[in-house]
Order: structure tokens, then C-alpha cells, then sequence
């Protein structure tokens, strides 16, 4: 199966690719899901993640205090590699348990942090959505109320936005309207589609 690597900085607009990609047809598997299933009440990660931060960060409902947890990890290196250390490898195993269980025509991985966990490697092409850094600060701002110093943080825990486009194989621009992206989600989608029958007319053979 076609496998893509979907990702791009916080804020440049993945969610809305990856609707449009599903909606279209394509198995789109995003570990940001996968990543909230992981640490609803009860499940093991939420067990492991109260006894290594503290059990503040579990509010009265049992729920993760998701944004107590944010600050913490993005304010502290040691804190967020202890994070990714338990939530990781539990991530990348329901990834590619899904997407072995998957016959669509070909998958999407939405991984933002793809570059730097290495799992570029996974994955087919890389699908970069893009707009000027400027802009992703300005969306981000507006759609979760973050302040300037915590969006900082989480950019810089991210790769450049140059080394982001220098290893893409496929880039859209988001600086646009969500007509204009949404036209070329779907020109990319036919190009996929072209590609995973390629691939498996070469299998056949």
C-alpha cells in the first residue's frame, strides 16, 4: 500500500487535509487521535502519566488536564521526553496496527512531529502543508488562545519550516482560502491514487 506522511507546523491547516483526504477516500490515521484515545481515564498511558508528573494533572473527573500537561512539557525538555517516552511507542503501535488493518486505496499517516521522531521512515512521501510562519502564529493564536510564549515553545520544538519544505516530496500552500487548498487537496489526491495503482499493477506483475 501507498503510505503518505502528512504534517506541517502547528496551525498550517493538516486537520483540513486530512478531512478532505478522508472524505475523498484515502485511510487517514492521525496520532493526534490516537494520542487523545491513549490517555482517556482508564487507559494505561494516563496511569503511567499521573505517576510520573503527578496526579494534579488528573481533574476530578478522572480526565487529563491537557493544558497543565502542555505548559509542563513545553516548558521543560526533561518533562517532554519523559512524555514521549510513554506515549511513543503506545502511538506508534496503534498506528501501524490501523493501518495494517486498512484496504483503501492508499493511507495517510499524520504525524506533526514526523521529521524529528524519525518517522519519515515509515512512510512513502512526505506531505507537507505549508504557509508563512507569520500566518501559522496568527491561526494558532486565534484558534486556541495560546499565548506568544507558549506558541514559541512548541515552534521551536518543531524543525524549521525550510528543513520542512527542503524534505518534502509534496507541499500544498495554505496561505490561500480554504477553496484554493482544498482544490489542491484535490489534485494531490488524484496524484496518489495514480501512484498506489502504480504500485499495484508493479505487484501484479
Amino acid at each position: 500500500m501507498l503510505v503518505i506522511g502528512l504534517t506541517g507546523g502547528i496551525g498550517s491547516g493538516k486537520s483540513t487535509v486530512a478531512d478532505a483526504l478522508a472524505a475523498s477516500g484515502a485511510a487517514v490515521i492521525d496520532t493526534d487521535v490516537i494520542a487523545r484515545e491513549l490517555t482517556e481515564p482508564g487507559q494505561p498511558a494516563l496511569r503511567e502519566i499521573a505517576a510520573t508528573f503527578g496526579a494534579d494533572l488528573i481533574g476530578p473527573n478522572g480526565r487529563l488536564n491537557r493544558d497543565a500537561l502542555r505548559a509542563l512539557v513545553f516548558s521543560n525538555s526533561d518533562a517532554r521526553a519523559r512524555l514521549e517516552g510513554i506515549l511513543h511507542p503506545r502511538i506508534k503501535d496503534r498506528m501501524l496496527k490501523q493501518l495494517a488493518e486498512t484496504d483503501a486505496p492508499y493511507a495517510v499517516l499524520v504525524i506533526p512531529l514526523l521529521f524529528e521522531t524519525n518517522q519519515h521512515t515509515l512512510v512513502d512521501r512526505v506531505l507537507v502543508v505549508d504557509l508563512p510562519e507569520s500566518e501559522q502564529r496568527q491561526r494558532v493564536r486565534l484558534r486556541s488562545g495560546l499565548t506568544d510564549g507558549e506558541i514559541d515553545r512548541i515552534v521551536s520544538s518543531q524543525i524549521s519550516r525550510a528543513e520542512r519544505l527542503a524534505r518534502a516530496d509534496d507541499i500544498l500552500d495554505n496561505s490561500r482560502d480554504r477553496p484554493a487548498l482544498l482544490a489542491q487537496v484535490e489534485g494531490i489526491h488524484r496524484t496518489y491514487l495514480a501512484l498506489a495503482d502504480g504500485l499495484n499493477d508493479r505487484e501484479d506483475c
